[in-house]
């Protein structure tokens, strides 16, 4: 799905894109390139089966770019290792090294690992300390034009370079009319990215090879933070509320400062920072980030499901029951439709509770269903392509629904050759 603009927002995409693997992030012209979902690894990159498994995970359930933590020798090691078994297993996400501290280290011992990543990403705020934070810094850059690869540039809340900090403080100090202490916080944010993106081009990284970052946790801070960093530069920009949380908090926070960007037609990667349940597959991240593009409709990566929510002409929880049937197997079995049919994921689901709302919203999907409120004939008519189809009796009403949607497929979207 092409992404739509505000009509003042397609300046605020660098012009070019920036190419990551075999992904392409922004690029001004229209429909160059969609907004890139993104997510992390939490293992041991140094346990190449785990992280690789992990990997392998978040890029099946959509994750187009993987970030893997690269801070110890071990860890440096293993990412060619990783990088091998990913592609004999047919998975082919770009991997991204997260360096902090050591980067330049990491990289020249494992040569290996630095032409095995796609992107490094680095911390303005600890990529090194006094006289050798340019030096690091320069260093990290030069591997980067050697292989040829992209750099994030990532400044956070939590980590900014302090020297610098406090040089801003001394600035609000001189002035007539002082800042406050948030707005500080947010030129140090911007400026330790854009000082650090304006040093690497001095050190000949293309503007097109560089992606700007200033995480926060707050919503209202980063709305603020990537409006002024939008303005000031035409970088490709990634966005995510750092240390979002966990479940729905996470969940609400992100999508409400994200939704709020891409709205505005900024950004060009996304992640969704969530802090997973115990036992909670990583995945889940992933899946949020498609669908807060999916439901602003700037992407679509498998067919949604719109469910009633029930009232009291619903007490039976079959209409919940079928819904959450049909979304799981859709989810299952995209993996599998995305290689054998074009356009799948615009597919549109409607499964609803009752005469109320239930015909209506199912005419409006490609495929319906209106199950019996409480009162009504134990009947369940199927509207397809916004006429009414046939109507579903019995206790298979379930394995008959999504047999219909099986066949709809097949027959509406074109085998891919």
């Amino acid at each position: 799905m092409s992404r739509e603009f505000p009509s003042d927002a397609s300046a605020r995409r660098p012009s070019v894109p920036v190419v990551v693997g075999t992904v392409a992030i922004g690029g001004a012209a229209p429909n160059q390139a969609p907004v890139v979902v993104q997510s992390m690894t939490n293992t041991d990159t140094a346990d190449v089966a785990g992280t690789t498994r992990q990997v392998a995970e978040l890029a099946r359930a959509g994750s187009e770019l993987v970030r893997i933590t690269v801070n110890t020798p071990e860890a440096a090691a293993a990412v060619p290792r990783i990088r091998e078994r990913l592609d004999m297993m047919g998975v082919s996400v770009p991997l991204i090294g997260d360096f902090h501290y050591n980067g330049h280290q990491l990289l020249e011992r494992e040569p290996a690992c630095a032409e095995a990543l796609a992107k490094y990403r680095i911390n303005p705020g600890n990529v090194g300390f006094g006289k050798k934070k340019d030096t690091q810094f320069a260093a990290i850059i030069e591997f980067a034009l050697k292989y040829a690869k992209p750099v994030r540039i990532g400044a956070n809340w939590g980590s900014l370079d302090q020297s610098m900090v406090a040089a801003l403080m001394d600035e609000n100090h001189a002035r007539a009319e002082p800042w406050d202490a948030a707005r500080v916080g947010r030129e140090a944010l911007i400026r330790s990215a854009l000082d650090s993106a304006a040093r690497a081009e001095e050190l000949g990284l293309p503007r097109e090879r560089i992606v700007l970052s200033c995480k926060v946790s707050g919503v209202q801070e980063l709305i603020a933070v990537y409006r002024d960093l939008a303005a000031r530069g035409d970088y490709a920009l990634h966005l995510g509320l750092t240390e979002a949380g966990m479940g729905s908090k996470g969940i609400v926070a992100s999508t409400a400062a994200l939704a709020v960007l891409l709205q505005e037609g900024i950004g060009d990667t996304i992640r969704i920072s969530l802090t997973p349940e115990p036992g909670e597959s990583r995945s889940r991240e992933v899946i949020v980030a498609q669908e807060l593009l999916q439901t602003m409709g700037l992407r679509a990566f498998t067919p949604l499901v719109t469910a009633c929510p029930g009232c009291g002409r619903t007490t039976s929880t079959l209409f919940q029951e079928l819904a959450k049937t049909v979304q799981d197997h859709v989810r299952a079995k995209m993996p599998e439709w995305r290689l054998q049919y074009d356009g799948v994921e615009n597919l549109t689901l409607a499964v609803m509770g009752c005469v109320v709302n239930g015909p209506g919203e199912s005419k409006h999907a490609d495929i319906g269903i209106s199950l019996p409120g409480t009162g009504e004939a134990p009947a369940a008519p199927v509207f397809i392509d916004g006429q009414k189809a046939m109507t579903l009796r019995g206790d298979n009403i379930a394995s008959e629904f999504v047999g219909i949607v099986e066949d709809y497929v097949a027959r509406r979207y074109a085998a891919r050759g």
